[in-house]
């Protein structure tokens, strides 16, 4: 079975494969996974854009969203092709346009069409397919969610990554990361109900130490937004979950980053699809703010240039800061567009 015990959850206009790259010169082991994906993009548009990754990106799975089972086995297979490790399909977005095109949180509520679609991946592919889903909709009922899990699982999926909320479809999706309460308790039982299947908790788990405990219970975590605030709140993943003892420096992997950005921007990608993720790299750090800014306003390798002078300065010719989980006031996040990306 494959290795689910910490993985970055997928977010949309987020975990493209430039931050997942951050992310992996952070750690080595966490499992990375693409934006969702809807099948339709994947079968009708440009695959090099759409499901381009780099090698060092494994393990990675790519997420889709669909209602149409023959359209999402060829997407799968498609993923396949690609070299991904898994597909995983997404049964927990509560968005107007999931609901609008029939895939996300609101196909839990057919789950005989939710049990064709899983069956004809599993068909379609070899690697596994995984399912993200809520506790519920409008609602939840544990016996409710154990019955879909079983049903789910005799399609031939063992992977099950849990979002501990229900969804409200009347909501804003970011109101459904709000209101609906989690129920991590829940992940828990399934854990002991079905202790044949892989569960993942999702949802609420903001850092390492609040991380670790569930791991005693489930099999996995996955974190989302507070990775991408803060990318170094995997600092220490690889040696207490892993097992491994490297662990870089965000000035090492600033590095990293400024020979990534270089051949990047050979290939004509903009330096601001890259720099964009890398806003948060030094986040309550000395000189955070300032990188911050240099980034934001240069959007260029000249600026980067600019920036890593500066940080080498503050945080030594090692990089190697006292504190890799400061605590302290949230910076307000800057507004992202998809213009120029």
């Amino acid at each position: 079975m494959s290795d689910h015990r910490l993985s970055v959850a997928p977010m949309v206009d987020r975990t493209d494969r430039h931050f997942r790259y951050l992310v992996r010169q952070i750690s080595r082991k966490v499992r990375l996974y693409t934006e969702m994906t809807v099948d339709q993009a994947v079968l009708r548009g440009k695959a090099e854009r759409l499901l381009a990754f780099h090698p060092e990106e494994h393990p990675i799975a790519l997420q889709l969203a669909g209602s149409d089972p023959k359209s999402l086995a060829e997407a799968a297979r498609i993923g396949q092709a690609w070299g991904y490790d898994e597909v995983n399909l997404n049964l927990g977005c509560p968005s107007e346009k999931a609901q609008e095109g029939g895939f996300g949180a609101c196909l839990l509520l057919d789950p005989v069409r939710v049990r064709e679609i899983l069956k004809a991946m599993v068909e379609a592919v070899a690697i596994p397919v995984t399912v993200k889903l809520r506790l519920g909709v409008e609602g939840e009922s544990y016996p409710h969610l154990a019955r879909w899990v079983e049903g789910y699982a005799e399609t031939g999926v063992r992977v099950f990554i849990v979002h501990a909320r229900s969804a409200l479809l009347n909501l804003s999706t970011r109101k459904n990361r709000e209101v609906p309460p989690l129920r991590h308790e829940w992940v828990h039982r399934l854990k002991g109900d079905f202790p044949h299947l892989t569960f993942v908790l999702n949802g609420g788990v903001r850092t390492l130490e609040e991380a670790l405990p569930h791991l005693g219970k489930v099999d996995g975590v996955m974190m989302g937004r507070a990775v991408y605030e803060d990318p170094f709140v995997l600092a220490e993943a690889d040696r207490q979950v892993f097992g491994m003892e490297a662990r870089p420096s965000r000035l090492e992997v600033a590095r990293r980053m400024r020979l990534y950005l270089e051949a990047e921007a050979q290939r004509g990608t903009p330096p601001w699809a890259v720099l964009r993720h890398m806003l948060n790299l030094f986040r309550g750090q000395p000189g955070g703010r300032l990188w911050r800014r240099l980034l934001a306003e240069g959007r260029s390798l000249s600026a980067l240039d600019q920036a890593l002078g500066l940080l080498q300065e503050k945080v030594g010719q090692e990089g190697e800061e006292g504190n890799p989980h400061p605590k302290g006031d949230a910076e307000r996040p800057l507004g992202f567009s998809r213009q120029g990306i």
